[in-house]
């Protein structure tokens, strides 16, 4: 590659039923790592407003200002106590649950009638390396019907566009104690930051692949 690897990291704020987000900590702790295998890769991050509207509008921003190789992005699932690798994103959007404006949705899918769409064969990667760490990781086919499947949906979207990141992935992890202590049978953050650490570099490794060969 003739220019450095950029890689944009997100997450998600607060939202209905879920006031603490530790999609947020997260992020941060992996944007601040020092490790030789990123000195080559400028991270960026950003924290999404959960809405709807938010995601439309500061997706493209966040694509067309940072120009990143690939996308890592993390969201809360707060009924699962282990990390999933979203393998796809569904065309639906739920009418029931308002986001974090109070707007709700007035229909059931995001693009009509298509059909459901995947990230990519490196999910499968990325779940190996995160099970490396020794974290109770497990592949999902479905990332719901709120806002971490719609950014999901229009991430892929992006990864379509020639001008778009080659890579995509949505991690949901599970929710952290608010008083930051280790839980026995719970995942910690150190955990959660040990395999995030482990999942962008293989992202990192792929994005460099995929860049020098142009597929």
């Amino acid at each position: 590659m003739g220019e450095r690897l950029r890689i944009l990291i997100t997450g998600f704020g607060p939202f209905p039923g879920a006031p603490h987000n530790p999609t947020m900590p997260l992020v941060d702790r992996l944007l601040r790592l020092r490790r030789p295998a990123f000195d080559d890769v400028e991270r960026s991050s950003h924290i999404f407003h959960v809405t709807y509207a938010t995601v439309d509008r500061e997706l493209p921003q966040l694509v067309e200002k940072s120009r990143p190789h690939a996308l890592l992005m993390f969201g809360l699932a707060t009924r699962t106590p282990y990390l999933r690798v979203e393998t796809r994103a569904r065309n639906a959007v739920t009418t029931t649950w308002p986001d974090a404006d109070g707007a709700r949705t007035g229909k059931g899918s995001i693009a009509g009638g298509a059909c459901a769409m995947t990230f990519g064969p490196h999910t499968a990667k990325l779940l190996r390396a995160a099970l490396a760490t020794g974290i109770d990781a497990r592949a999902s086919r479905d990332a719901g019907a709120y806002l971490c499947n719609y950014l999901s949906w229009r991430a892929i979207e992006a990864t379509r566009r020639s001008n778009g990141p080659r890579l995509a992935a949505f991690i949901h992890i599970p929710p952290l104690p608010r008083d930051g202590m280790p839980r026995p049978g719970r995942i910690s953050l150190e955990q959660l930051v040990d395999a995030g650490e482990a999942m962008l570099a293989e992202l990192a490794r792929l994005a460099r692949r995929t860049a020098q060969t142009g597929c």
